[in-house]
C-alpha cells in the first residue's frame, strides 16, 4: 500500500494536468457544436468537403449537425489524448526509477519485484480510471447542456468504455516496452512512436478499404464509432480481444521486469 501511495504522489501533478486537459478538450469541443447544429455556412463547408478529408478529420459519414454524430467526431480526439496519456504513464511508471536515480532505494526495500510492479501497475490503472471518469462526467454534462434532441447518454457511456479499453491496451503496452528495453529512458519515445503509427494505420484504412488488414494493428479501429452511433453497441469479441491484449502485455511486463538488470 505504501508503494501504491508513493506512486500516486509522484504522479499527482501529471494526473491533475491531464484531467484538466481532458475536461477542457470536452468543453471547448462541445462549445463549437452550436455552429454546426444551427446549419448555415459552417455546416455547408463541412458538407462539401471530400470524403477523404472528412475521414482524416474524424467524422467520415457522420451527420455532425446531430449530437450523436458530432460527439463521435469529438471522441476521436478525446481517445487519442487519453491513449497518449496511458502509454506515457505505462512507460514512465516503470522507467522513472532509473530516470530519477532511485533504483537503489527501491531495490533495497524488503519487497519483491512482483510487489513492486504490482503496485506500479495498480497505481497506473487508478490514474487511467480517473482520466476516463473525468472524460465521462464532462461529456455527459456538456452534451446535456447543448443537446436539444434525443438523449445520447447510453452512447456516451459506450464510447467511454471503448476508450477505457484502448487506454488499458496502451498502458500495458507502454509498461511492457519499458520493462523489456535495455535503456528504459527511451521507452517513452518508442511507445509514442508505436501509438502514432497505430493511429496512422487507422487513418489509412479510413481512406481505403484495400488495406483493412491494418486494422488488426491499430487499437483505434477496434471499436466502430458508427455501430455505437447506430445503436448496435460494442462488439463483445473486440472487448475480449482488448482484455486479452492487456493481459498478455501485463504478463510480459512482470516477466521482463523480474529478469531486467537495473541501472543504478
Amino acid at each position: 500500500m505504501n508503494m501504491f501511495i508513493r506512486e500516486l504522489k509522484a504522479n499527482r501533478k501529471a494526473l491533475l494536468i491531464w484531467s484538466i486537459c481532458m475536461f477542457f478538450l470536452v468543453v471547448s469541443g462541445m462549445g463549437k457544436y452550436t455552429a454546426y447544429s444551427a446549419g448555415g455556412a459552417s455546416s455547408d463547408v463541412f458538407e462539401k468537403l471530400p470524403h477523404s478529408v472528412k475521414a482524416l478529420l474524424g467524422f467520415g459519414s457522420f451527420e455532425i449537425t446531430k449530437m450523436s454524430g458530432y460527439f463521435a467526431m469529438l471522441f476521436l480526439y478525446m481517445e487519442l489524448a487519453a491513449a497518449i496519456h496511458a502509454v506515457l504513464l505505462g512507460s514512465g511508471i516503470i522507467a522513472k526509477e532509473e530516470r530519477d536515480k532511485t533504483t537503489e532505494f527501491l531495490l533495497t526495500r524488503p519487497v519483491s519485484r512482483v510487489s513492486i510492479i504490482t503496485a506500479k501497475l495498480v497505481a497506473a490503472l487508478f490514474q487511467v480510471l480517473v482520466v476516463n471518469a473525468v472524460s465521462l462526467v464532462s461529456s455527459i454534462i456538456m452534451v446535456s447542456a447543448y443537446n436539444k434532441g434525443e438523449d445520447i447518454t447510453p452512447e456516451i457511456v459506450q464510447f467511454l468504455i471503448s476508450m477505457l479499453l484502448i487506454q488499458l491496451i496502451f498502458l500495458s503496452l507502454g509498461a511492457v516496452i519499458a520493462s523489456g528495453s535495455k535503456k528504459s529512458k527511451g521507452s517513452g519515445s518508442l511507445s509514442i512512436g508505436i501509438l502514432l503509427l497505430a493511429f496512422l494505420f487507422s487513418k489509412i484504412t479510413d481512406l481505403t478499404d484495400k488495406v483493412n488488414a491494418l486494422n488488426l494493428l491499430s487499437p483505434f479501429k477496434y471499436f466502430s464509432y458508427a455501430d455505437i452511433v447506430d445503436g448496435k453497441g460494442l462488439n463483445i469479441v473486440i472487448i475480449l480481444l482488448s482484455i486479452g491484449l492487456t493481459a498478455i502485455f501485463s504478463i510480459l511486463t512482470y516477466a521482463f521486469y523480474q529478469r531486467r538488470d537495473m541501472n543504478i
